[in-house]
């Protein structure tokens, strides 16, 4: 095991070993054991109790974090001259589609999230070779296949997250910065929560939540007692 750092060990002094603490305390908490020099990313695990082999227990969601991510999102949207201005008008950072499609065919993917319309399904759905393993391929299901690609634009830009349980039964979602409030980490981290409790699928046996994480980048997890989370 790598020796810990001198901040590290601070950190973990400042966990008590075995201890799960309620969501609230934990999204002040991971405020004083991040010792980043940058603004990290907050982030969520949360083990579930789903076998995602299944696709009667997958495990797939959108989430509206109240205060955002902090993160700029970059957004592309790929649709037709007709819907241009009104992607542009709402904030998209790339608009256009045969040459941003060369692009994405070349290896282009310097974006977050791609946008397109159902009517551009058939030249996007080509590109999903390369925007596949990268999770930017667009899903009526994310709400990234729409004809409202103006609300599509403006939702992803305000916080709308897109989140799925991945092979060994994790969800992993950012709920913001480590220079938010805490109280803003604790309600951003609420909503996701909220969102996946209402999410559990009905062939899912047992315990749903298996356990839940928060940490920063770079910091320790915090283990958080399920029965403090309000709503799940």
């Amino acid at each position: 095991m790598a020796k810990l750092t001198k901040n590290q060990k601070k950190a973990h002094a400042k966990l008590e070993s075995g201890k799960m603490y309620s969501l609230k305390d934990a999204a002040a908490l991971v405020k004083e054991i991040t010792t980043t020099k940058f603004d990290a990313s907050v982030d969520i695990d949360v083990a579930l109790g789903v076998d995602p082999r299944k696709a009667n227990q997958m495990v797939r969601g959108i989430a509206t974090l109240p205060h955002g991510t902090g993160k700029t999102v970059r957004v592309l949207v790929l649709c037709t001259p007709d819907k241009e201005e009104e992607a542009k008008a709402a904030g998209a950072d790339f608009v256009g589609l045969d040459e941003y499609v060369a692009k994405i065919e070349g290896g282009w993917t310097d974006v977050d999230i791609i946008i397109t319309t159902p009517a551009c399904m058939a030249k996007v759905g080509k590109l999903g070779r390369v925007l596949g393993p990268r999770n930017l391929m667009p899903n009526p299901k994310s709400g990234t296949v729409t004809n409202e690609v103006g609300k599509a634009v403006t939702d992803v830009k305000g916080g709308k997250i897109d989140f799925k349980v991945d092979k060994t039964g994790i969800i992993h979602a950012s709920v913001g910065k480590v220079s938010f409030p805490a109280e803003k980490i604790y309600e951003n981290a609420l909503e996701v929560l909220q969102v996946i409790s209402k999410l559990k699928p009905s062939a899912a046996k047992g315990t749903y939540f298996k356990s839940i994480h928060v940490s920063s980048t770079m910091s320790p997890g915090i283990a958080i007692e399920t029965k403090s989370v309000a709503g799940i």
